[in-house]
């Protein structure tokens, strides 16, 4: 074999394994927030109010962020590409879990293994595609991978409300059973050997913490990310109580929102690079401004789809810009960094399920998208121009 045909073949290996972690990040993505699109039926078939069905996702959010912050040191010397096969293999597991679940008991069970598989895989997922392929390849290979997630949010999430209006939600879960079963697979023959990197431990992540301009983007991120997921967790009930929308429309407007999340993935993908920091305060602002003028506009259901549309393309460029930003400003803590801002969003999304629903619970979803506001001018006002995230210049 000539040089080149060497190289040509270990750069299709490298992006085959790309698209695996892809696939995983878009069925991890799909169990994790399938409870949005199915919340109404199955508050319903558990008995529980929608307040407490949207707890399901709080409490994977619990989960996995403690699973985010002991993973590289539970993972100790272990060899990367079998943790993560350990992780999709518990994903199989909590995905037969909720669909067998018969209490509320057994679903936050099954949550809780699922927040797991979610903690764990994002807090090695970053460090991962940095050892997958070239440093200059890093932002396009961490857009197709979450191009992962803007698969299932445009076809998870419409997928799962129409099939579980016909068939059932649990017939919705044990329909991922076999797809994730089959990435498993995929990522036995794709992955390469990922042998750990020395020995981690708590010092890493607190060494990494006390870096200033790094503590600032993290609390920016759990902002960004709160402001999003108090809003998302509860958009079924804002649609059918505002917009007034039934199970034919629901799946379409759904839709709409995650097909333009194929937008912002490939837009992220092509623009991000350097100068991140100049992008960071863009997804809150935008998707703050998209949650208010939904409270102004719900009555339309035009004005709706075109909103979800806006913010549907940035929420997945949101995940592409911190993790670029995360990638060039602690790469050489890049597992340590990875677990802290998994941490980070994963608790920011436990805490919006958890004050969303409370804010629903007690006033009304017209409070639960004011609370997403608020925390979206927050981030916005810490952000400012996003020199003060960046790491000093040597």
């Amino acid at each position: 074999m000539t040089d080149a045909a060497f190289a040509h073949t270990r750069s299709n290996a490298q992006w085959g394994a790309v698209l695996s972690m892809s696939l995983c990040v878009a069925l991890l993505i799909a169990s994790e927030f399938m409870p949005v699109s199915l919340l109404t039926p199955m508050a319903a078939g558990l008995d529980a109010s929608e307040g407490a069905t949207g707890q399901a996702i709080s409490v994977s959010g619990l989960f996995a962020l403690a699973a985010s912050l002991l993973i590289t040191t539970a993972a100790g010397q272990f060899n990367r590409k079998w943790v993560l096969i350990a992780l999709t293999a518990l994903i199989l597991a909590s995905l037969v879990m909720v669909a067998m679940a018969r209490n509320f008991a057994v679903l936050i069970i099954a949550r809780a293994v699922l927040g797991i598989c979610i903690g764990g895989f994002w807090a090695l997922a970053t460090a991962v595609m940095m050892r997958l392929v070239p440093s200059g390849d890093v932002p396009k290979a961490l857009s197709i991978m979450y191009g992962g997630q803007a698969i299932a949010a445009a076809f998870a999430a419409p997928l799962g409300a129409y099939l579980g209006d016909i068939f059932g939600w649990r017939v919705v879960f044990w329909a991922l059973t076999p797809l994730v079963a089959l990435n498993l697979i995929w990522h036995l023959i794709a992955l390469p050997s990922l042998p750990a990197r020395g020995r981690r431990n708590f010092g890493a992540l607190i060494e990494v913490l006390r870096r200033p301009y790094f503590l600032r983007g993290l609390i920016a991120a759990m902002l960004s990310w709160g402001a999003a997921f108090t809003m998302f967790t509860y958009l079924r009930p804002f649609l059918e109580q505002v917009t007034g929308v039934d199970a034919t429309l629901l799946p379409i407007l759904l839709l709409v929102l995650g097909v333009a999340g194929f937008a912002g993935t490939w837009a992220a993908g092509r623009f991000v690079g350097d100068g991140v920091e100049r992008l960071l305060k863009l997804p809150a602002l935008v998707m703050g401004g998209v949650t208010l003028a939904l409270i102004l506009t719900g009555s339309s259901t035009l004005a709706v789809g075109i909103l979800l549309a806006i913010w549907g393309a940035m929420n997945t460029a949101l995940s592409v810009i911190f993790m670029t930003w995360m990638s060039q400003n602690v790469d050489d803590q890049a597992e340590a960094g990875g677990s802290l801002m998994v941490a980070a969003i994963q608790g920011s999304i436990l805490l919006g399920a958890v004050i969303g629903g409370l804010l629903l619970d007690a006033f009304s979803i017209t409070a639960t998208f004011a609370g997403a506001i608020a925390l979206a001018a927050a981030a916005v006002a810490l952000i400012g121009n996003g020199q003060r995230m960046l790491k000093p210049a040597n």
